[in-house]
């Protein structure tokens, strides 16, 4: 089954308004995710004038293959999810812009949005929700084969390759996890490492050794994916000897990291180590009146579950500051 999550589709149900550049909106949330999705269903149950803007809808979700630990589906394709939660949205009407990236953020008692096609929008709250991106390796077939023997989240997909061949690239922690994962129900798990030694914590390292059904490529780099209608091979090259060698696998799960989606707030919010948005335990920002949630933040256990529910700590929180503010 396909989903249209088109600008056209929003507009098509006559429930999403354009942005107004005059309007200054009570919460403006940015990014169309579990989390900011959430959030824009909280704000608009409290009443509060409510805008979204867009990136891709769904997020990561929509690149998920299928999902078994979301509560309420046994199993649910991650466009499927993205459609119920587009659904949930449509109840209400609520100003969409959907596309634009957002190119930096102004703070102040009234927040200035600018976009990378130059319009400026304003706000009394910000709602950050733009997430993750996967690090990608950028080589020929990572696209065409995405949900078709390409995935990013063993987490999510690895119950989906249960008996089958499968390579992992990335020799962190996330990559040995994922191997680790992948060893207890795939038949055979390659794990190819761009460098010459694994680079995960030992206890990870040791935990992987304890699989026979695990082949470890050091110092190779991935080339391709290639495959008809799903993955049937990856190339890699020795990066000594520049040898490639053509790998038959049912699927390839890329685990070389995320980065969070923070260059337009850096300067506005603090920013951890790894680029995530610093809040606390009711998604407030070292910024007055700007809130974060889902992916985007330092909260642990990157799953959609916990950032839906972040994503209405946000809206609450949002909606309490504007009260606040409107009671002085």
């Amino acid at each position: 089954m396909e989903f249209n999550l088109s600008a056209g589709a929003f507009a098509a149900e006559q429930k999403f308004m354009p942005l107004d550049g005059k309007t200054v909106y009570d919460v403006m949330i940015l990014g169309g995710g579990p989390a900011g999705l959430t959030a824009a269903v909280y704000c608009m149950r409290k009443g509060v004038s409510t805008a979204m803007i867009v990136k891709r809808v769904g997020g990561q979700v929509a690149e998920t293959s299928g999902i078994e630990n979301y509560m309420g589906y046994r199993y649910i394709n991650g466009m499927e999810l993205a459609e119920k939660f587009r659904e949930q949205v449509l109840q209400f009407g609520i100003a969409y812009e959907e596309g634009p990236g957002v190119r930096s953020v102004e703070q102040g008692a009234v927040k200035k949005i600018a976009l990378d096609d130059g319009r400026t929008f304003s706000a009394r709250t910000i709602i950050v929700a733009t997430g993750k991106s996967w690090r990608k390796l950028d080589v020929p077939g990572e696209d065409e084969f995405l949900g078709k023997g390409v995935a990013y989240c063993a987490t999510c997909d690895a119950p989906f390759f249960a008996g089958k061949d499968v390579i992992v690239a990335g020799g962190g922690n996330s990559g040995v996890e994922a191997a680790i994962d992948l060893a207890k129900i795939a038949r055979k798990v390659i794990l190819v490492q761009f460098l010459d030694n694994l680079t995960a914590d030992r206890v990870l390292v040791d935990g992987l050794g304890r699989f026979g059904n695990v082949e470890i490529l050091l110092g190779h780099e991935i080339k391709a994916i290639t495959g008809d209608s799903a993955v049937r091979a990856v190339s890699a090259a020795d990066r000594k000897t520049g040898v490639r060698r053509e790998i038959a696998a049912d699927g390839i799960f890329i685990e070389i990291g995320l980065v969070p989606n923070t260059s337009p707030f850096r300067g506005v919010v603090d920013l951890n180590d790894a680029g995530e948005i610093l809040i606390d335990c009711a998604c407030k920002t070292s910024a007055p009146g700007i809130f974060a949630a889902g992916d985007v933040t330092s909260v642990p256990f990157k799953q959609i579950i916990i950032a839906g529910g972040e994503g209405a700590k946000a809206a609450l929180s949002a909606c309490e500051y504007l009260l606040r503010d409107a009671a002085r």
